[in-house]
């Protein structure tokens, strides 16, 4: 692997690439809640790409595609890589059934949530374990130490957090290092050019802290990698994007306006100047690209290569407004 350039994770050790590849793309057609996704074949090919380009994080979750993304993309990475050079993350709270503790972050979920992941990669640990929201039915001290008990146990690597308040991020690192419990060292959170309400006290906690940043949706959903109002199948059926941006319509509508501006002076696609300045905040170590085709994750590769200067990032948060605070749930 070689050509994107590598980070460490936060304060830790973990070496990963400055692009993580999403995998909530891949699964079984048809199935699922994203009529979207990509078929086996189409998947590996996306995977073997990144791979060649030199991406060795993976990011996936146990209810993408009813569990299917995590099988396709464990299959592929023993397939064409070294297990001890990729890092392989997960997320649970998501539920996978419609009895009880099928989902949330109990002990009882947990337990059972990373069994079933381990079982579907295929591998014996997980490298980056991550709650994938708050959980306002299980107290945290739970969570916390069946997470550590994971770790302990071998089936994780590290622990990270997903989208919630900063106070909630803070209540958990405070309460892992007074019980001497495995700390959270990574948090992915919502953040893009139509949504930076993070940048006002979860990116500085994350800085203190020494947390790694790992964004989801640098793209905010596509939305700003094509002209305003033009639609594709996703969109169309993006009702968890239509929630995220349907208030802010707008100051959104200048945003993208803004970007295609700049793009089409820099005579590049618009997802590259977007997720270059993701790529441009010194608290982010990775952003998760989410690909459907292999020229996304040309853009996506290509956005690390184009610097933006401090006018052009002046000139596209300036229409910016205050958001509501989404995503957290």
């Amino acid at each position: 692997m070689s050509g994107v350039p590598l980070r460490r994770l936060g304060s830790t050790g973990l070496t990963v690439s400055r692009l993580c590849l999403g995998c909530m793309s891949f699964g079984e057609p048809g199935t699922g809640a994203h009529p979207w996704v990509l078929d086996e074949d189409a998947s590996r090919a996306i995977i073997r790409r990144a791979l060649d380009a030199g991406i060795n994080f993976f990011d996936t979750a146990n209810v993408y595609a009813d569990g299917a993304s995590e099988e396709i993309t464990g299959r592929a990475l023993r397939d064409f890589a070294r297990r001890d050079e990729i890092v392989i993350a997960t997320k649970a709270w998501g539920a996978w059934g419609k009895g009880p503790n099928q989902g949330g972050l109990s002990r009882k979920a947990l337990l059972q949530a990373v069994d079933d992941s381990l079982r579907r990669l295929g591998i014996d640990t997980i490298d980056l374990y991550q709650i994938h929201r708050w959980d306002n039915e299980t107290p945290i001290e739970e969570t916390l130490e069946t997470l550590n008990d994971i770790v302990r146990a071998g089936k994780a690597r590290y622990i990270g957090a997903s989208s919630m308040h900063a106070w909630q991020f803070q209540k958990a690192l405070c309460l892992s290092e007074r019980n001497g419990w495995a700390r959270f060292v990574s948090m992915q959170n919502h953040l893009n050019l139509l949504y930076r309400e993070e940048e006002r006290e979860m990116l500085p906690l994350c800085r203190d802290a020494g947390i790694g940043v790992i964004p989801w949706s640098p793209l905010a959903r596509g939305r700003l990698t094509r002209p305003w109002g033009e639609e594709t199948q996703r969109s169309s059926s993006d009702r968890f994007g239509a929630m995220l941006y349907a208030r802010t319509q707008a100051s959104d509508q200048q945003v993208v306006e803004a970007v295609a501006a700049l793009a089409a002076a820099r005579g590049v696609p618009m997802a590259q100047v977007a997720l270059a300045w993701v790529l441009a905040k010194p608290d982010v170590t990775a952003p998760i690209i989410g690909v459907t085709r292999l020229a996304q994750l040309d853009d996506a590769l290509a956005a690390l290569d184009l610097t933006l200067d401090a006018d052009e990032i002046a000139t596209l948060e300036k229409a910016y407004v205050p958001h509501p605070v989404l995503g957290h749930a």
